[in-house]
């Protein structure tokens, strides 16, 4: 997902949020990427560049985001968050081996009856997460 940097500022300030350069470079980073991050991961790149940032930065950019809806969490493992910039409804497949996740189109499976829940429950949302082998570990 390339991003130019003028369209990032933009999205940003049209959430209400201040374009600062620690801000900027999670979200960048984020756009730029479909591998589902975990926070270190993010981490870890931005320290690359010509910046160092910290820890307690990145995680409190990510809650932002998160609170803005420009990124989700992705929890497809226990204790394990991963962030992804792809906020519209899609699904995730996991492979058991090397725990790469990619995302997986909407319209792959055909829509799922929720008629049949037990009376009481109210669902917002829902996905699909398939797990197996992807082709690089099969």
């Amino acid at each position: 997902m390339s991003v130019h940097k003028g369209e990032i500022v933009t999205i940003l300030k049209s959430k209400g949020l201040r374009v600062t350069p620690q801000r900027f470079a999670v979200y960048a980073n984020l756009r730029s990427r479909g591998d589902h991050p975990t926070a270190e991961q993010i981490l870890r790149d931005l320290n690359k560049e010509i910046f160092t940032s910290s820890q307690a930065t990145v995680y409190s950019t990510l809650q932002t985001l998160r609170e803005v809806n420009l990124i989700r969490e992705v929890l497809l493992q226990e204790g394990v968050s991963r962030y992804d910039a792809n906020v519209s409804p899609h699904h995730h497949f996991r492979c058991w081996q090397c725990q790469r996740i990619e995302d997986v189109d909407w319209d792959t499976f055909p829509s799922i009856s929720l008629d049949s829940l037990r009376a009481g429950l109210t669902v917002d949302s829902y996905e699909i997460t398939i797990r197996g082998l992807c082709e690089d570990c099969q």
